[in-house]
């Protein structure tokens, strides 16, 4: 089944958020999976799916929230860049990281290449955070994310960890 929202059809963010949550409730998701959806959601839509909202963003949470990620590491002089992976809560890019990839910055580097070599490792490890998030292995305790009951540390799993 495919549905499209065009969120220019709705009067606001709130009004979009509950057309979407009216839209995805008759399909009972264990998880959605944000990929590419770079629209801010509203506590209208994120709140009924506390812990089992997730989403990939362009650099090392906390470092570099919102847009021009790369542009922004690289302008800081930053020698690793990354991608993590993160339960959505209502701030902007601040839910509780499951897992992150790192990639260095090379000399010469500009945001597009860049962007290149973290995109690469975002298709990586997007599936493995999925998975262990569907085996129930990883969930949202309160404010923090958990693998198998322990408590993660602020840039989330050892890679190696979620792939036992």
């Amino acid at each position: 089944t495919t549905l499209a929202l065009d969120h220019r059809a709705y009067p606001d963010r709130a009004a979009f958020d509950t057309a979407l949550n009216e839209a995805l409730l008759p399909f009972e998701p264990d998880l959605i999976v944000l990929a590419g959806f770079m629209r801010i959601l509203t506590p209208t839509f994120i709140t009924p799916w506390r812990g089992r909202l997730v989403n990939i963003h362009p650099s090392l949470l906390p470092l570099y929230p919102g847009l021009d990620t790369h542009a922004r590491a690289l302008a800081a002089g930053d020698r690793e860049a990354g991608a993590t992976v993160h339960f959505v809560i209502e701030a902007l890019d601040a839910g509780p990281a499951i897992l992150q990839a790192r990639v260095p910055i090379r000399a010469g580097d500009d945001p597009g290449t860049l962007a290149a070599r973290v995109q690469r490792e975002e298709h990586r490890i997007y599936p493995l955070a999925v998975q262990a998030c569907l085996s129930g292995r990883v969930r949202l305790a309160g404010d923090r994310a958990e693998l198998d009951e322990t408590v993660l540390p602020a840039s989330g799993a050892e890679e190696a960890a979620l792939a036992r």
